[in-house]
């Protein structure tokens, strides 16, 4: 999707603030005991009383309203039976669409008490992101979002998933530009153009380089390969020339 009007604009930024509540009260909710279905739940509840619809279930048939993956899990994980417990590392991931305007965010919790590496690397996985959104401006090249962010990760030790990437969003869930790499990439050669919409959404792992499926009976949950913490922060964006307009913030 590309902005080109501001009443185009506030149809994103609406479905964007409906997913960043639900995405913040599932993460209030968060504490030992809860399952990840009445997690589900809560999102589901707000995206139905705003209107909107999951876009997972509706482009991908997945089986929840929204993606929440607990410890191994990475990412895409489904909501369920499983109880969460204290300590546990849970990313929750909403994307969702209204009035034909998709917008997607995440971010991942440690549920106290943590262990303190997990406290950081959620710390440095949210700087990591903003490392890569505050490059971002029209006319810039997609690949300093990824080179931004791998600087970071390689300054704090850290690895990057290299095979879940940033992409389009706004006329679909997952829109061109595709697969925009989180990582330094020096394939990448193009450009920000003015008013594009996308993801921001670096998986900072403690080891981990890339995703692959759990299960040969679960198509849709991935783990870390070599296995390891892993933490994703997600925000959609519109490129503009004074830098970029975050529309799922809190």
């Amino acid at each position: 999707m590309t902005i080109t009007t501001e009443a185009e604009l506030e149809r994103l930024k609406a479905i964007g603030r409906i997913c960043a509540v639900a995405r913040d009260a599932m993460a209030a909710a968060l504490r030992p005991g809860i399952t990840t279905l009445e997690l589900d739940d809560i999102g589901r509840r707000i995206l139905d009383e705003n209107g909107a619809r999951s876009a997972p279930e509706i482009t991908y048939d997945f089986p929840g309203a929204t993606c929440i993956s607990v410890n191994e899990e990475i990412a895409h994980g489904i909501p369920g039976s499983r109880v969460i417990k204290a300590g546990d590392l849970v990313n929750i991931d909403v994307s969702a669409e209204l009035n034909g305007v998709f917008a997607d965010t995440g971010a991942s919790f440690v549920v106290p008490e943590a262990n303190p590496k997990l406290v950081t690397l959620c710390r440095d996985g949210k700087r990591a992101m903003w490392e890569g959104i505050r490059v971002v401006r029209s006319g810039a090249p997609l690949a300093g979002i990824g080179n931004a962010i791998g600087a970071f990760a390689k300054k704090h030790r850290y690895t990057l998933i290299e095979n879940l990437a940033s992409h389009g969003v706004g006329d679909s869930l997952h829109d061109e530009p595709g697969e925009i790499s989180t990582w330094p990439d020096r394939g990448e050669r193009r450009v920000i153009t003015d008013g594009l919409v996308f993801t921001v959404e670096p998986f900072l792992s403690l080891g981990g380089r890339m995703a692959e499926q759990a299960t040969e009976d679960d198509e849709w949950t991935l783990v870390a390969s070599p296995p390891a913490p892993c933490v994703q922060y997600e925000h959609t964006i519109v490129a503009t020339r004074r830098g970029a307009i975050v529309v799922t913030a809190a």
